[in-house]
């Protein structure tokens, strides 16, 4: 073989293997947004157990002044945290959960259950992130080597890039 050959294929090679990490990518996004799915419907079904949402449960400095300006005593504690999951809600009454990545249930109080969530969404939203860097960084990659351009219009490359549907 002469050594144009050699180098076409091997630059195929290269190519084929920046094509399966690409694909491998896509399909971890896939499990990990079905994983944060599943993660915001229990986070749901938490707060309408405790009759909160996101936002109805105010920052405890907000309820700290306000009990500073109606109670003259110092026999109250200046700081009381409140729990924006919780709320007023009992934060030790138990409840079933499945711990993240195992098949094992657990009767756990409902406190730790949401804050177990609330931390994995937090790693989930990470992993996301760092997921669509790396698909944008290898569908760049193989755009830059030609070989797209005759098969995929820019339009379709850009969304795929930006991983979304609607053009910018």
């Amino acid at each position: 073989m002469d050594e144009g050959m050699q180098q076409f294929q091997q630059s195929l090679i290269e190519l084929e293997n920046e094509a399966e990490h690409l694909l491998l990518a896509r399909n971890q996004v896939i499990e990990n947004d079905k994983e944060r799915n599943g993660n915001r419907e229990a986070l749901t079904a938490l707060r309408k157990r405790a009759k909160t949402t996101k936002t109805s449960i105010k920052f405890p400095f907000e309820s700290i002044m306000k009990d500073i300006g109606k109670s003259g005593s110092r026999t109250a504690p200046l700081v009381k945290e409140i729990c924006g999951t919780c709320g007023n809600h009992d934060e030790k009454e138990k409840t079933w959960m499945m711990f993240p990545g195992s098949d094992v249930f657990a009767c756990i109080p409902f406190h730790a259950a949401h804050t177990i969530l609330d931390k994995d969404q937090e790693r989930l939203e990470y992993e996301a992130k760092k997921l669509q860097s790396y698909v944008k960084e290898k569908t760049l990659l193989i755009s830059e080597k030609g070989v797209l351009a005759d098969m995929i219009s820019p339009g379709v490359l850009r969304s795929l890039v930006t991983l979304t549907d609607k053009p910018k």
